[in-house]
């Protein structure tokens, strides 16, 4: 494995990706005490860089007691005992409550020498632009949740390779990074068939599917699903006062909207699970309790904070899905 990588799109400066470089691989034991490091013009020439940029760079992990210097020979590894200071930029999209649960497992598992500084963008593309531009060349390792957003490919390409993580959400735009991400088709298809057993005494499956936050996978796999079963369906976008038909079963990622169909099944005096069904997105400890319980698809929050965790602490350039599965309970 190379020793010093540099990224020419990168807005951190070179002589910090040098210096990176170096004491990553002196904490990954990839460079041993009195291990000669290459010289300064094999570094200028293959990365087209100056002289100077690179004794920059030397002359910082010299004065940092990291390196030494033998007159006519190189600079060799002096001390393999200092502490990598690493800033940890995470940008998530917003803070609910099993966001909260990832966030919380992946501060407990991962290296207490890390410096962990959140943000928040919001589903806004501006936002998340202006945050990661704004992060660049200030941390040592980027977490960043992308969400449903278009994110042009020139503000990821700017971010370094090896050191940028996706959490959640991934695409095309994203396949060279390293990822802990869900599955969103393949976990609502695979979730709605698990229940098959259940979900054929409803008459009408109806996504509520607002679009501004949600991934459009789980549209896809649910019309995968309605389409192989032959299950009447439709997908709208929003509910608010509407009747409720009997044999009707919703598929509910906001918790917003759970609240108004339970609402409005109360003002009808509609039992769930019986004249009507639901299953929700996303499990908390609240849904265990509601209504006798409410039948859930949702991943391992907590795992996927640990994941993530475990592949900064070793460095690992993983692509990682972490499953969803359904939770039955009363509500179907």
């Amino acid at each position: 494995m190379k020793i010093i990588n540099i990224n020419p799109n990168s807005a951190q400066p070179k002589y910090k990706q040098i210096v990176l470089s170096i004491e990553m691989a002196i904490a990954e034991k990839r460079l041993k005490r009195d291990e000669k490091l290459p010289s300064v013009n094999k570094v200028s020439l293959e990365f087209s860089i100056s002289r100077d940029t690179v004794l920059l760079a030397y002359d910082e992990l010299k004065k940092r007691g990291i390196i030494y210097a033998v007159l006519g020979k190189g600079y060799y590894v002096k001390s393999i005992e200092f502490t990598l200071e690493q800033r940890i930029f995470l940008l998530f999209d917003e803070l609910n409550a099993f966001k909260e649960d990832l966030y919380t497992s992946f501060l407990y598992h991962v290296n207490k020498n890390f410096q962990i500084d959140i943000f928040f963008h919001h589903f806004n593309l501006e936002m998340f632009k202006k945050l990661v531009n704004e992060s660049k060349g200030n941390y040592s390792k980027y977490i960043i949740m992308p969400s449903n957003l278009e994110i042009p490919t020139e503000i990821i390409k700017s971010l370094p390779l090896n050191h940028t993580y996706i959490l959640d959400q991934t695409t095309e735009a994203f396949k060279e990074y390293p990822a802990v991400y869900q599955d969103f088709v393949a976990d609502m298809y695979n979730a709605l068939m698990n229940g098959l057993d259940k979900i054929k005494k409803y008459e009408e499956l109806i996504l509520i599917f607002p679009g501004d936050k949600e991934p459009i996978g789980m549209v896809t796999g649910f019309q995968k699903f309605c389409s192989e079963n032959n299950c009447q369906h439709s997908v709208v976008s929003t509910f608010e006062k509407d009747e409720i038909k009997k044999g009707s079963l919703f598929i509910i990622p906001s918790d917003r909207h759970l609240v108004n169909v339970i609402e409005q099944a109360k003002i009808q005096n509609l039992a769930l699970g019986i004249d009507y069904g639901i299953i929700s997105y996303n499990d908390t400890s609240l849904k265990k309790v509601v209504e006798n319980g409410i039948t859930t698809i949702s991943t391992d929050f907590k795992e996927m904070g640990k994941i993530l965790a475990e592949m900064i602490n070793t460095n690992l350039k993983l692509h990682v899905k972490n499953n969803s599965k359904l939770i039955l309970r009363n509500s179907i």
